[in-house]
This record gives C-alpha cells, sequence and structure tokens, in this order.
C-alpha cells in the first residue's frame, strides 16, 4: 500500500525514536521529561533492577505518533521479568555483542531494562582490550567487593600482569618488562615456577622467537580476548556472564541430544556448525547396521568366528570347514572379498586373534584341539605351529600390548605365556580357561574359568585376584578398548555387561537366547557406544550400551549365530558368523531404492512446475 502523505511519514519517523516516543509520551500527559541513559560500548543499558526503564517504543511503518492514556497505563503496569526471563536476555545481548551488533545490544538492553554485565566489569573489559593495564589493575579493587572468592584477585592479577609483560618484550621495552616481572609479578609471591619460566623470554631475541617460545598469539585482539576469557571465569556471572555462555549451552544440549540417541553411531566435531539448532537430533535407524550389504558363503561348513583387523582393513572368519578365510575391506564401498586362505586346522577353527599391528594372527582349535597356528597374515606364511602336549586343549589366546607374547590356554588345566615362536615363558598350573584377554598394562591378564568367574592373573609377580564371580557358567568374554567394562556370554542368561574396576555388574541384556554354546559379543560403533551379539535363534541382537532392551534384531541366518564382530574403523560395519555356513556383513540401509528415486523425481517435478 502507498503512504497517504508526508505527514505520516513524519509520524512514522518519530515513531520510530525510543527516545523522541518516551519525550511525547511524557508531554501528552502534562509532565516534563528528558531522555536519559548512557552506556559503554554497548554494553551496559538500561535499569539495574530488570524493571521496564521507560515506556516501550512503537517501529515500524504505520506506526503511531504517540501513546494513548490507556497503552501509557498498560506499560506502567508491565510485568517485571522473572530472573530467567532476563538471564535469557542477558545471554541473547552477549551473543550478539559477540557478532558485533552493538547497536541491536544497546536498544534489546533498553527495552527490556536489563544489563548486560556489572559497570565495572564494563571497565575492566574496556581497559584490557585497550590495553590500558594501571586502569585495569585498578578496576580489579573493585571487582574484588563483587566476588564470591576474594583470593582469586591474586591469580587475576598475575593473569593481567603475565600480558603486560609479554606485549613490553614484543615492543622491545626490554627495561619496562623487567619492572614487572621484578617490581609487580615478582611481588605476588603466586605461582614462582611460571615467574622462571616468564624471566627466560628475556633472551629473546625478536619477537617472533617470543611468540613461540611462548605459544603466545602476539599484542592484539587476539591475545587480549583470550586473557579476558580466562579472567571472566572468576567472576561471578551476576557480573560478567561467563565467555560464549550462549553457545556453550547450546552445544551441551546438542551433545545431550547424541547420547539420548539410540542410533546415533557417527563422530561429530564439537562446533555448532554442522547441526541445525531448529530440530531435535535423531538419527534413522536406516543409518545403523540393520541391513545385509553382503553374504559371504565361500565356507563349507559351520563358521565358528570372525574378527575384523585392529586397523579395520581385513576381516579374518574361522570355519568347521578347517580354514581361515582373510578378506579385504574396500575403503571405499566397504565390501569384502576374498584376499588369502589359510588351510591346514585339522580340527577346525574356533577362535581368531589378530596381533597388536595386524601382522599375525592366530588360530585356536575345539576343546579337543592340543595346537595353536600362528600365522603371517602378510605372507601367508605359518610361522609357528605350536604344541606343547597331545593333552592339551588350547581354544582361547591372547595378544600382549607389545605383539611380541601371548597367552593361551584351554579347560584341560592349560595355562601358558609364549613368545613368536612358541616358546614357552610361563605357565600358570591348575586353572580350566575358558576365554583369555590381556589388559593395556602389559602384566595383567584375565581369564573366565570353570568356576563361573574371571581372574586377574600376574605372570610378573606371580599374583591373582579375583574380578567377577557369576553363578552360571562364563562362555565367552570381551573388554572394552579403555578396559574398563566386560561383556560376557554367560550360559542360560544372556548378556551381562561387568565395570572391571568397581567389580560390579552394571546391566543384563535381554532379548539373546543363551544356552551352553559358545557365543561371542563385541563392543562397537562410535565410542563403543552399542553392545552386539550372535543367539541360538538365529538373530543378531544389538543394544545401546545404556539399554536393557534391543534397538535392533536382525535377521537373515537360519541357523545359530557364533559370533559378531564390529569394524573398530567404521562404526557403521558389523559381520556376523553362523552355523549355516555364511558369514552375514551388515551396514546401513542403501541411501535411495528404486521408489524412493521415482518419489523423488515426482517432487523435484513438481518444485519446477
Amino acid at each position: 500500500m502507498q503512504s497517504n502523505g508526508a505527514g505520516q511519514n513524519q509520524e512514522q519517523d518519530q515513531s520510530q525514536d525510543p527516545a523522541a516516543l518516551a519525550c511525547l509520551s511524557a508531554a501528552q500527559n502534562g509532565e516534563s521529561s528528558s531522555a536519559t541513559g548512557s552506556h559503554s560500548n554497548g554494553l551496559v543499558s538500561g535499569a539495574s533492577n530488570g524493571a521496564a526503564a521507560g515506556a516501550s517504543t512503537g517501529s515500524g511503518p504505520g506506526a503511531p505518533s504517540a501513546v494513548s492514556g490507556s497503552e501509557l497505563g498498560s506499560l506502567k503496569k508491565k510485568k517485571r521479568l522473572s530472573q530467567a526471563e532476563e538471564d535469557v536476555i542477558r545471554l541473547i545481548g552477549q551473543h550478539l555483542h559477540g557478532l558485533g551488533l552493538n547497536q541491536t545490544v544497546d536498544l534489546l538492553m533498553q527495552e527490556s531494562g536489563c544489563r548486560l554485565e556489572h559497570p565495572s566489569a564494563t571497565k575492566f573489559r574496556n581497559h584490557i582490550m585497550e590495553g590500558e593495564w594501571d586502569k585495569a589493575e585498578n578496576d580489579l579493587s573493585e571487582l574484588k567487593a563483587l566476588m564470591h572468592s576474594p583470593n582469586a584477585i591474586v591469580r587475576m592479577k598475575f593473569l593481567l600482569l603475565q600480558q603486560k609483560y609479554l606485549e613490553y618484550l614484543e615492543d622491545g621495552k626490554v627495561l619496562e618488562a623487567l619492572q614487572v616481572l621484578r617490581g609487580e609479578l615478582t611481588p605476588l609471591k603466586y605461582n614462582t615456577d611460571r615467574i622462571h619460566v616468564l624471566s627466560g623470554y628475556l633472551m629473546c631475541s625478536h619477537a617472533d622467537d617470543l611468540r613461540a617460545k611462548a605459544e603466545w598469539e602476539g599484542k592484539g585482539i587476539s591475545s587480549r580476548s583470550r586473557l579476558l576469557d580466562k579472567l571472566q571465569t572468576y567472576l561471578p556471572p551476576s557480573v560478567m556472564l561467563p565467555p560464549r555462555r550462549l553457545h556453550t549451552l547450546l552445544r551441551q544440549a546438542v551433545e545431550l541430544q547424541r547420547d539420548r540417541c539410540l542410533y546415533h553411531n557417527t563422530k561429530l566435531d564439537n562446533s555448532l556448525d554442522s547441526v541445525s539448532l531448529l530440530l531435535d537430533h535423531v538419527c534413522s535407524r536406516k543409518q545403523f547396521p540393520c541391513y545385509t550389504q553382503q553374504i559371504l558363503t565361500e565356507h563349507c561348513n559351520e563358521v565358528w568366528f570372525c574378527k575384523f583387523s585392529n586397523d579395520g582393513t581385513r576381516l579374518a572368519t574361522g570355519s568347521k570347514d578347517t580354514t581361515v578365510i582373510v578378506w579385504q575391506v574396500d575403503p571405499d564401498t566397504h565390501q569384502l572379498k576374498l584376499w588369502r586362505t589359510l588351510e591346514g586346522h585339522a580340527y577346525g577353527v574356533s577362535y581368531l586373534a589378530w596381533s597388536p599391528d595386524d601382522t599375525y594372527l592366530i588360530a585356536c582349535g575345539p576343546d579337543d584341539c592340543s595346537e595353536l597356528w600362528l600365522w603371517n597374515v602378510q605372507t601367508g606364511e605359518l610361522r609357528t605351529k605350536m604344541s606343547q602336549s597331545h593333552e592339551d586343549s588350547l581354544t582361547s589366546v591372547a595378544w600382549n600390548p607389545d605383539g611380541k607374547r601371548f597367552v593361551t590356554g584351554g579347560q584341560r588345566g592349560q595355562f601358558y605365556q609364549c613368545d613368536l615362536d612358541g616358546n614357552l615363558l610361563d605357565s600358570w598350573e591348575g586353572v580350566r580357561v575358558q576365554c583369555l584377554w590381556c589388559l593395556g598394562d602389559g602384566r595383567s591378564v584375565l581369564a573366565s574359568d570353570t568356576h563361573q568367574r574371571i581372574r586377574g592373573y600376574n605372570f610378573e609377580d606371580l599374583t591373582d585376584r579375583n574380578i567377577v564371580q557369576e553363578d552360571h557358567p562364563i562362555m565367552s568374554f570381551t573388554v572394552s578398548k579403555n578396559g574398563r567394562l566386560a561383556l560376557l556370554n554367560v550360559a542360560t542368561q544372556g548378556v551381562h555387561l561387568w565395570d572391571l574396576q568397581d567389580r560390579v555388574l552394571v546391566r543384563k541384556y535381554q532379548g539373546v537366547t543363551q544356552g551352553f554354546y559358545t557365543i561371542h559379543s563385541c563392543f562397537g560403533g562410535h565410542n563403543e557406544d552399542f553392545i552386539a551379539s550372535g543367539s541360538e535363534d538365529h538373530k543378531v541382537y544389538i543394544w545401546h550400551k545404556r539399554s536393557e532392551l534391543p534397538i535392533a534384531e536382525l535377521t537373515g541366518h537360519t541357523r545359530t549365530v557364533n559370533c559378531v564382530s564390529w569394524n573398530p574403523c567404521v562404526p557403521s560395519l558389523m559381520a556376523s558368523a553362523s552355523d549355516d555356513g555364511t558369514v552375514r556383513i551388515w551396514g546401513p540401509a542403501p541411501f535411495l531404492d528404486t521408489q524412493e528415486v521415482d518419489s523423488f523425481n515426482e517432487n523435484c517435478s513438481s518444485m519446477d512446475s
């Protein structure tokens, strides 16, 4: 619509000026007024008690040029802002100020009647950013009375003087810097070690050398802003808000939503640039490894075990057919292809373990197997075929973190530590081993035994201790990367999660069918947030670590699923081995199927038309 005349335009211009509107409103009520109020650097505006600061302003085209008596009365009765509302306004103001929208901040504070920070804090900020160090030190005296911990003043003064000292050095004012060091920093008697380091910077030959040795950005806005961020941590939020507080709160909200998302399985940076704040974070099940990508059928009998290499580039599978097959993972498509077949395991292969550097692969057999094979995966050569006695049963193995030793054992009472050539280094008598794991300290070995427990053994000082005690046989277990959690498959009970440090049962996961078959479960996904296990009901079960109920039940196998392995480097890739003779590779759903493509094209056509 077009304007009705110049007079109306003039009234609109007046209505858009808050000070003019306030004067005009007061004049209509027979009062004299003057528009007052000051601010500094866009940080302090309006009244300090949270009440509305003067009359509300009209703005925009068509705004009235005066406020009626009833409207003015309504403004006088304006609701006082709650503490939460004031906090939100201050957070918004701080964020806008960080973007350089200072006039907008002034208007926001003026209209709301809030103030962004205490006037003393504003002075302090300005003096720091302008490098007026003496004035900034004087400001500390005013701030001391506003602080919960006045002792923090010494730490704040130290940081202040340190910046002053470094800037003097960068400017080549060595005498002034020396005076700050001896006459101001040293008398504080605080952090003497740091003062010794600072004194060494006097020997720097030029500014670049100083910045490099001090790991300092140099004199200017950037280093002073960082200084201010450190100083703000000592001040109550009522005086000065913590740095980028709104950004911090939003990032925490996003992280909380990710933690609560059952299917979140990707690593994202901590910035907010990669997410939308307008929607809650939700991951689709289609992004999760719930869909069969490949079925590997090269084994000709039951597949008892599968394990991805530590670098995620290969998968090893062991079968009753006496072979180990090593598969190569395509880095782009994540498709697997047969890379190498290792033959000659007369008893079949029931357990596999990659060396820490993935150079070697150890294969163990079932209960009646007294042999252990150590293969060089790179060359395909058998380095060691170990057998201490035909009476032995070597069914489990674990690598020492140094990659030069391993432990092996079985249910007939064997428990050995050996080198790469199969030479016996140590042995532990009388332990009927079901499963083994070496901890990251290089000394402790965990072993589950026939007494329904897991004990820790130290081969150096020959000590042992009880860690986990179950009421039923422990068929297998695995340990998280940080060594804190153990995942147990317990006969007739299913999957249990134990805290090894506190020695407590954390959670029992529901759904899986576990009898007396040996089933191997695993941690997996980004940050090992998920747990997967095979089951005697032919399914693969997946749980979020914090949830007892499964978030996915994967079907496709036709017999017991013996083992599950999650790729340690590709969170969306998982493998399962089954008595049906196949290995299934699980991944996310295809991005678009045919029906989705047709729907997508139809939508594009309708948008174009």
